[in-house]
């Protein structure tokens, strides 16, 4: 069963006088799941002991922006809009249910969209401090940081992602099509096969552009890619100037597999077959 957790209506008691108070904050999250602060906190540990960032310059100023913001108001409009229903789309297209918490909640910096376990049940966490920092509060973004999750999520319960080689060119072929799966998701959620969340100034025309230099440069990095080194996944990396790029032949790469097996059958493949269909993939350009 899929619960959506709205906290919205909590989150300004968690200031005094404009400031975030943290102790009123573990009361908080613990009402939600039940001692769970210490998730959050010893992430945001990890995040801090390199010593280049301190909660009170990096971290506290971004919480307490969050207070009065005038675009709260259109992150919850569009946390709403995108949930709404979502059970009802998810069965009516795939024909199966998800247990999962989708929680839009009040975090300490973690990331703007986190799936992890709590309590044995998966959950999307949705940092409406990340949010707001990363201006991320538009029904598109919200579609990229929900639905995109998801599809991890269906190809987790329903099939065999969590997958690794000794090869790491493999385990990088892999992640292009677990985030081709997630692509395809999304793709048929908000039911159109051109959509890319990622699509702002001109990203998908450039993409479709380069997609053969994209396929071509990816396929002659992966015996040298690292995750220090790869130029393909997330939008703090860059390829030729662009983020993400990697999702974008992700579900160029899934798409053509579509055209031979279902999406139960893809969910269900083993890491050595993806990469022996990826390199049917790459020597069809």
């Amino acid at each position: 069963m899929m619960r959506i957790i709205d906290t919205f209506s909590l989150i300004e008691p968690l200031f005094d006088n404009g400031i975030f108070n943290i102790e009123k904050w573990e009361l908080y999250i613990d009402s939600i799941y039940d001692r769970s602060a210490s998730i959050f906190k010893n992430d945001l540990i990890d995040c801090l002991k390199n010593g280049d960032h301190t909660y009170e310059k990096d971290v506290l100023p971004i919480l307490n922006a969050v207070f009065d913001n005038p675009q709260l108001e259109t992150l919850h409009s569009s946390f709403r809009r995108v949930t709404d229903g979502l059970n009802k789309k998810i069965l009516d297209r795939f024909g199966r249910d998800l247990n999962v918490d989708i929680v839009l909640y009040m975090g300490l910096c973690n990331a703007a969209g986190w799936v992890t376990a709590i309590n044995g049940r998966d959950v999307i966490l949705l940092g409406i401090e990340k949010i707001l920092e990363l201006n991320w509060c538009d029904d598109s973004s919200m579609y990229g940081l929900v639905y995109h999750e998801l599809g991890h999520i269906y190809h987790k319960q329903y099939g065999m992602l969590n997958q690794r080689s000794d090869n790491n060119a493999r385990n990088f072929v892999w992640q292009l099509f677990t985030e081709g799966i997630a692509m395809y998701f999304e793709q048929a959620l908000v039911n159109d096969f051109n959509y890319y969340h990622q699509n702002k100034n001109g990203w998908l025309e450039w993409c479709d552009d380069h997609y053969e230099q994209i396929s071509a440069d990816f396929h002659s990095d992966l015996p040298t890619m690292t995750k220090s080194n790869q130029r393909y996944f997330g939008d703090w990396v860059s390829y030729c100037g662009k983020g993400d790029v990697g999702y974008y032949l992700g579900a160029k790469f899934v798409r053509q597999l579509r055209d031979r097996y279902s999406i139960e059958q893809l969910i269900n493949m083993n890491i050595d077959d993806i990469y022996q269909e990826y390199l049917i993939f790459t020597e069809s350009k």
